[in-house]
């Protein structure tokens, strides 16, 4: 979370914890490991053992070295955790705002995109494990990921070689209806397709991979029976400040670390339907990897820029220069729910609206005293 690192475990209840890793007495970690099962967390510099509740369950000295502890006041750190269609967010702070709240609206296309495709509610599944690469980049670079205008000359290259799952360009072609890049008052930003009551999206997908088509076809006409129009709603919410998705790349999530102001550490998670077939979750997974990540063709293109804008914006001189984030500066966001029944602001999907609502709210909340400042200020 940010720089801290954290502990996510269920306890013998099943109830999910999450906290601070590290150990009350003299801040050592207290569990080394990426993913794994125990009963009891103990620290491998003088012994402190916590259990799945974050409680001290044991003490060097025990036979009276401290007996004037108030254990109960000892265990680990622990953060404000809400589990929501099936993902964990935490927070520190114990007087934020509810996470639902914190969302603002944006949590009707976060329910969405955590959906398995025929729209169960929390069906998707996380795939494999969790990349990790660390980038010379200041964490707010590659955020939000909406910017459209940059592919065509950034990922030029990636266009000629055909990586799409039908091996045409880097994506397949749908009908979702017309773009748009959409945010709201407390800084979440996504791009989206609006709904189109009779889209195929997967139609003309997956040519040379019948199975993933089929299988596609079948869940998405079961999602149109459960959703309705919103089925068709084509969107990856990006939660601020820091859980960014992939831009129209379906169930790709990035989190950015920070390390410091020039380095930052980049989570990647890829999703798949938890109930496809294993063939069907492995040919995805293939398309992932030459996709995204840190050894995915288009991604590799996004780091190299990342890099060169946060060296070259560190200069005495160049840290005097204002940036521009004009592009259709002119043309009022659209609201949503007025205009289209939808939550959010909607914009030219060429515009750089996002942008600017996302770097004012960053300014926002550096300039806070409290919560209440944050959560009753309008983004202009």
């Amino acid at each position: 979370m940010g720089e801290e690192a954290a502990i996510v475990v269920r306890d013998q209840h099943r109830k999910v914890h999450v906290f601070l890793n590290s150990c009350r007495h003299r801040g050592n970690r207290v569990c080394r490991y990426d993913e794994g099962n125990t009963s009891l967390f103990t620290c491998s510099f003088h012994g402190w053992t916590y259990d799945l509740e974050g409680q001290v369950a044991a003490l060097p000295f025990h036979d009276g070295g401290y007996n004037a502890l108030p254990k109960g006041q000892w265990g680990l750190h622990e953060a404000r955790c809400t589990v929501f269609e099936g993902s964990i967010w935490a927070c520190w702070d114990e007087s934020a705002p509810s996470f639902v709240e914190y969302l603002g609206g944006c949590e009707l296309y976060l329910s969405g995109f955590l959906a398995s495709i025929d729209g169960t509610p929390g069906g998707a599944e996380v795939l494999g494990g969790v990349q990790k690469w660390r980038l010379p980049a200041n964490w707010k670079v590659p955020c939000p990921d909406t910017d459209r205008t940059h592919g065509w000359i950034t990922h030029k290259s990636v266009m000629e070689v055909r990586i799409g799952p039908s091996g045409e360009g880097r994506r397949d072609r749908s009908d979702r209806g017309k773009s748009y890049t959409v945010n709201f008052p407390h800084g979440h930003t996504m791009s989206m397709s609006l709904p189109k009551a009779e889209a195929e999206p997967y139609r003309d997908s997956w040519a040379q991979t019948p199975i993933v088509r089929e299988y596609l076809e079948h869940a998405y006409h079961e999602r149109k029976k459960r959703m309705g129009a919103l089925a068709s709603v084509d969107s990856s919410p990006a939660i601020f400040p820091n859980m960014g998705t992939q831009y129209y790349q379906p169930w790709v999530v990035r989190i950015m670390h920070p390390q410091g102001p020039t380095m930052t550490e980049i989570w990647t998670y890829f999703f798949v339907d938890r109930q496809a077939p294993q063939e069907v979750k492995e040919i995805v997974k293939d398309y992932y990897s030459r996709y995204t990540g840190p050894a995915g063709m288009t991604q590799q293109d996004d780091m190299e820029n990342w890099h060169w804008s946060t060296a070259g914006s560190k200069g005495t001189i160049s840290r005097r220069l204002p940036y521009n984030y004009t592009l259709f500066l002119d043309e009022e966001p659209e609201p949503g729910p007025e205009t289209f029944g939808l939550p959010g602001n909607f914009s030219n999907i060429m515009s750089d609206e996002n942008h600017r609502v996302y770097y004012q709210r960053w300014a926002e909340f550096m300039a806070a005293r409290s919560w209440d400042d944050l959560m009753h200020r309008p983004v202009k």
